[in-house]
């Protein structure tokens, strides 16, 4: 998959991604039905579900941006359209929000929600880069670098360098935080704020050996 320097120009990729070849992932799935008349009907009904969750992502996705009111709206729409890819989009979309507003546990159960059941490499990926992070803020910090082990898809490499050289970095591990953010540099040589992350080990080091 092609590489993104934040998770979020990942998240729109694959919403774009969604809209416009949804359907044609429907009719691969189905293909291998047999019976043609089998398959029409089963391809019709499969691709109106997949435009209809479709339609309502986005309304739903609307009214979570408005106000409060809409947190409900998107927990129905997850537990009505949970065998679509369009669910863990709004799961993050949750969890987003969560951590917005500090609340660290609802941020957690969404994350793991989709770290656990999303189908597609790069989403899976994604909500546990978050839930890394957020177990980070929570002090959990042997949680947070085994969550983010669990990925294995390349075009994450930086990002998952970062996070590890961030927990690293709490723990005051400077020597192996230095090597993550090398490491995420690497994929990602002109992220100024990884290299004033990498630049500022230094007087940190310094700072723990005189306290």
């Amino acid at each position: 998959m092609e590489r993104y320097e934040t998770e979020e120009q990942q998240v729109e990729a694959i919403k774009r991604f969604w809209k416009e070849n949804g359907s044609a992932l429907v009719v691969g799935a189905v293909l291998g039905l047999s019976g043609l008349y089998g398959w029409r009907y089963y391809n019709d009904s499969r691709i109106t579900a997949q435009e209809e969750a479709s339609v309502a992502f986005e309304k739903a996705e609307q009214e979570l941006i408005k106000d409060e009111k809409g947190f409900a709206a998107a927990q129905t729409y997850i537990s009505e359209h949970g065998d679509t890819g369009y669910a863990y989009l709004m799961a993050l979309q949750l969890a987003q929000q969560a951590i917005e507003r500090k609340d660290l546990t609802e941020a957690s159960k969404q994350l793991s929600f989709v770290a656990e059941h999303a189908k597609m490499s790069a989403v899976q990926a994604i909500a546990i880069i978050r839930l890394a992070r957020v177990q980070l803020a929570q002090g959990q910090f042997e949680q947070a670098l085994l969550s983010i082990d669990k990925i294995t898809d390349d075009a994450f490499n930086g990002l998952t360098q970062e996070v590890r050289g961030d927990v690293y970095t709490a723990q005051q591990l400077f020597d192996k935080a230095r090597a993550a953010y090398s490491a995420a540099l690497e994929k990602n040589t002109n992220d100024r704020v990884l290299k004033m992350k990498l630049d500022s080990l230094a007087s940190m080091t310094i700072a723990a050996a005189n306290g």
